[in-house]
């Protein structure tokens, strides 16, 4: 029988990517990144089971030569929570957590920090990461999401824009104190209690959805309560050609 107190991580990943076709194949330091993601994933102590979702037969052939699961979706999802979806109903597991194919560098922990207040909590329904903003920049940017958490750590509101807004500060004194306020980019991790999961593919897309064209507004304005762990771990996604280079110079410094 399952641990239910583990989760079973679903990593979704595509050949076709307008940016970077056949991302999950690229190698750094000779073997391909998804390799390099499942093996961080592996060391999860919240984790029991990795899957790697795709519709493409080149990756499930590389992950199966390296010893990794595999498990072929329908090449039509609109989003990867519905793939995630469709991998869900062929297994059992309590919880279930979506990582980013694309995040070689994924320190385990911080999977553990989002996997156990769902543990801990059996309530909640689905559960992300935040961590703090350091850099101005990243406050102003419609690149990073911005999320902003009640007393009890549940999302109210995720944003591309600088939220929650200084009414009171100029752009230099909010610099100037960032160190000492809350401000929190969001991390595109989730953990989903499986029969939410099942079901999120029936809810309707929603308006701010649509209009910020962030997925998990769809969960927020459908009224399900998102619980955000903060991490102090940072992310190093592969997005372009570049990031690669950047990612694979990170973990050649850190003898990774």
């Amino acid at each position: 029988m399952k641990n239910l107190s583990k989760a079973t991580a679903i990593i979704p990943a595509r050949y076709a990517s307008t940016r970077f076709p056949g991302k999950p194949l690229a190698l750094i330091k000779g073997l391909p990144m998804i390799q390099h993601v499942c093996h961080q994933v592996s060391k999860a102590k919240t984790v029991d089971k990795v899957i790697v979702a795709t519709d493409d037969d080149r990756i499930a052939d590389v992950v199966r030569g390296f010893g990794g699961e595999v498990v072929m979706t329908r090449a039509d999802h609109p989003t990867g929570t519905d793939r995630l979806a469709e991998v869900a109903e062929r297994i059992y597991a309590e919880l279930i957590v979506n990582v980013q194919g694309d995040e070689p560098l994924i320190d385990p922990r911080m999977i553990d920090q989002a996997v156990q207040p769902m543990i801990d909590q059996p309530k909640l329904k689905m559960g992300t990461l935040a961590s703090r903003i350091n850099e101005i920049e990243d406050f102003f940017s419609p690149n990073v999401v911005k999320v902003v958490r009640d007393s009890n750590n549940l999302a109210l509101y995720f944003s591309r824009a600088p939220i929650p807004w200084p009414r009171d500060l100029s752009r230099e004194e909010l610099a100037e104190r960032l160190d000492g306020v809350a401000l929190f980019r969001h991390i595109g991790l989730y953990v989903y209690r499986r029969d939410f999961l099942l079901s999120y593919p029936q809810l309707v897309k929603t308006p701010l959805e649509s209009l910020e064209n962030l997925e998990q507004l769809r969960a927020l304005e459908s009224g399900i309560r998102l619980y955000v762990a903060e991490t102090e771990f940072s992310c190093h996604g592969v997005d372009t050609p570049d990031d690669l280079q950047r990612v694979s110079r990170l973990m050649s410094e850190d003898n990774f």
